[in-house]
């Protein structure tokens, strides 16, 4: 099984020096799709990875848009294939980045760009130094709480769950080259700033080799 990532033919001429893998990462409900979704719109030289997860599709969610939603047999296939840069059990699903995504988005230039938990972009380091790695954290533990809440999709032990996770995860953001605080109600200001650092990062020297 193969789950590939669509590219316009005007995104397919378009190429740029020093194509990153940029991953960024941080607890749920922080707002970390809509970031990298509004980074995506406002400058077409990122492009997002489409995550493949077992989890159950939410009202409004699109397959092969928001995530590829597969059954757990067919998760557990491509993974088994090798098809997976990393994989995940969380909160009971599995979520894992297609490999073939990656690497196509890098060939044509471009920078690839990971929206995953924290184990997954531990993976990611370990597997590829030379991604970047970008925790988005909460202004304040109840600002989480209350989008979290505001999602209604989540039970009482799913939020303590959650809020768990995150309270460990944001205590240690030592494997991450930089943390952005997504102020609560403006992720264009957190997405501006992520490609602040890309930017930056990619003038840097030596530059970023992502080898996958």
């Amino acid at each position: 099984m193969t789950v590939e990532e669509p590219m316009g033919d005007q995104q397919k001429r378009m190429t740029f020096p020093n194509p990153m893998l940029v991953v960024v990462s941080g607890p749920s409900g922080v707002g970390k799709s809509t970031i990298v979704a509004e980074l995506a719109r406002r400058h077409p030289q990122v492009v997002p990875i489409v995550t493949a997860t077992t989890r159950e599709r939410r009202e409004g969610e699109v397959h092969g848009v928001h995530y590829h939603f597969l059954d757990r047999d067919e998760f557990v296939e491509l993974r088994d294939a090798g098809g997976l840069l990393e994989w995940a059990e969380v909160h009971g699903n599995l979520y894992g980045t297609p490999v073939d995504q990656v690497r196509g988005i890098l060939a044509a230039g471009r920078d690839a760009i990971l929206t995953i938990d924290p184990q997954g972009a531990r993976q990611v380091r370990d597997s590829v130094p030379d991604a970047l790695l970008v925790f988005v954290k909460p202004p304040t533990m109840a600002d989480l709480a209350q989008r979290l809440v505001g999602r209604g999709s989540e039970s009482a032990e799913s939020l303590e769950r959650r809020r768990r996770d995150a309270e460990r995860w944001m205590a240690d953001t030592r494997d991450y080259d930089h943390v952005v605080v997504n102020e609560t109600g403006h992720p264009e200001e957190a997405a501006e700033l992520i490609w602040e650092i890309i930017q930056a990062e990619a003038r840097r020297e030596p530059p970023r080799r992502p080898r996958i």
